[in-house]
């Protein structure tokens, strides 16, 4: 029997986001329902509201969540009623070619949900990322589900569910920066501070941030970073190789996706050195650059898609360096809020007044 639960949908471009009574359906064959307790808000969910990802409105909003599994569908093993667990955006599907070849982590076929949620008149909505989570309960499959330590409360670790992983896999697993490496991380937002955080997990010797807030720069320094450049104030490309022995980087991580950015990640990594994408540009960006240029310094130009992270593998094993005290995952909730205040989260997301809001349900 389906149930109506209150959510927050965004139902055209730019316009106001509205909390509405949105019906949930039983979970159908490999499907899950799940009672959200805390949703991270990601600009992910902003770029939906300003049409930057799509026009398949209305969309039900947030996707950085972890909760309660309260119901499983037909088929459904591995998971029951009352886990604790994160959400995650790219269930595997275990037989694509990239799966076949043992990295499921660039899964070509991840799925959702089957069935679709909707609004009290029958209108089908797009879930943010397959997910959509600003929301009581939500309909997933069960392969968006990943099993973690309950001891981690759940407004730290749903941020694993996108923005915190995305920065700490560009480090970790995409940008691979290991014990001694010099690594320099362009914007410090959400994703880029983890980006800082995942450095120095991994035991890079020098670490960058590099910034136009000093605000961020001054948190980044909390997270794990030996330096610190505020672009607005000079070049970064020539303070990231002043910082290096005037060689650049081993591994240069650009978190805000645009194209001044990514060049300056280019120009500032040593030769043989390492550029990771993680921030995500727009459809209308372009990047021009001499092809010699990047025949003649080597090394790898790479894209970060979810920090490239297997979600079973990579989740239990965050947590519990959280709960051992060696990842400040609760350094990135810099507030708790409503699920009526996700409006005012955006505009100070906009500002860069937080790391992240976190909406508790």
């Amino acid at each position: 029997m389906s149930q109506q639960v209150q959510g927050v949908i965004s139902r055209a471009k730019d316009a106001p986001v509205e909390l509405v009574t949105i019906n949930i359906p039983d979970p159908g064959p490999g499907e899950a329902v799940v009672k959200v307790q805390a949703c991270g808000v990601c600009h992910t969910d902003l770029h939906y509201v300003q049409g930057g990802i799509g026009d398949d409105y209305p969309y039900l909003l947030g996707h950085e969540a972890a909760g309660i599994v309260e119901a499983v569908g037909d088929g459904v093993r591995d998971l029951a009623p009352g886990d604790y667990v994160i959400l995650n955006w790219r269930a595997v599907c275990g037989s694509c070619r990239a799966c076949k070849r043992g990295r499921p982590w660039y899964c070509f076929a991840t799925f959702n949900a089957t069935q679709k949620m909707t609004l009290e008149d029958g209108t089908e909505l797009s879930p943010a990322l397959g997910i959509g989570a600003f929301v009581e309960k939500t309909l997933v499959a069960a392969g968006q589900c990943t099993k973690v330590d309950p001891a981690a409360a759940p407004e730290v670790a749903g941020l694993l569910g996108c923005g915190v992983m995305a920065g700490l896999g560009a480090a970790i697993n995409t940008g691979g920066v290991g014990r001694g490496d010099s690594v320099a991380v362009i914007g410090c937002g959400g994703v880029g501070a983890a980006a800082i955080a995942g450095a120095r997990l991994a035991g890079a010797g020098t670490i960058i941030a590099v910034d136009i807030d000093e605000r961020k720069l001054a948190t980044a320094k909390e997270l794990g970073a030996t330096d610190t450049v505020n672009s607005r104030e000079v070049d970064a490309v020539e303070a990231i190789q002043g910082l290096t022995g005037g060689h650049g980087a081993d591994v240069v991580i650009d978190a805000v996706g645009r194209p001044e950015t990514w060049k300056q990640a280019f120009y500032a990594r040593d030769l043989a050195g390492t550029v990771v994408l993680v921030g995500v540009p727009t459809p209308t960006m372009q990047l021009e650059l001499p092809l010699l240029d990047v025949f003649g310094r080597g090394g790898s130009l790479k894209s970060s898609w979810y920090g490239d992270c297997l979600p079973s593998r990579d989740f239990p094993m965050l947590i519990d360096l959280f709960l051992q005290g060696r990842l400040p995952l609760d350094a990135f909730v810099t507030e708790t809020i409503g699920i009526n205040d996700v409006d005012a989260a955006f505009a100070k997301m906009h500002g860069g007044d937080v790391l992240r809001s976190v909406v508790v349900i």
